[in-house]
């Protein structure tokens, strides 16, 4: 022990002795800051676990506020088209309360021709060669012209 005692005083053993202690107070700072670190780590996930729950909560809600707004602003729209197309029947209809205009619209539409006057309708001449395609059919059955004539308007209008 004599050998281990005159060692404590040396120089060597000292700064030997204060490295320890130093390398001691540095792993005990750095397990307080692991600690501390952890604790924060804890927290944080507490944190981040209430906003996704949050997120989450909400998230239906909102998508649901988002589509009725959508359909508000349709329905607004839509409104808005209704509105416009009232004011051009309204027009239409005091239009048509001029006679002038019903007989220029009777004289236009129906070829109707004032006492006097001699009619001329002109004919398309691409319809005039249709009309003409068309005299083949009079050798068939009345009802087979009937629903040729339906399948050619079924399909004018697709």
């Amino acid at each position: 022990m004599a050998v281990k005692d005159r060692d404590r005083f040396s120089t060597s053993t000292r700064l030997k002795l204060l490295g320890e202690q130093t390398a001691a107070r540095v792993y005990r700072s750095q397990t307080k800051r692991q600690a501390r670190r952890s604790r924060l780590t804890g927290r944080a996930a507490l944190l981040a676990l209430v906003l996704c729950s949050l997120i989450v909560a909400l998230a239906y809600p909102m998508r649901q506020y988002v589509s009725q707004r959508a359909e508000v602003a349709d329905l607004e729209r839509q409104r808005e088209q209704a509105r416009q197309r009232v004011e051009q029947l309204r027009d239409l209809k005091a239009r048509w309360q001029d006679d002038a205009y019903a007989e220029q619209q009777i004289r236009q539409r129906l070829h109707y021709v004032m006492p006097g006057e001699t009619g001329y309708v002109v004919i398309d001449p691409d319809a005039a060669k249709q009309a003409r395609a068309d005299k083949g059919t009079t050798d068939r059955p009345w009802y087979a012209n009937v629903w040729d004539g339906v399948d050619k308007s079924d399909a004018a209008d697709q």
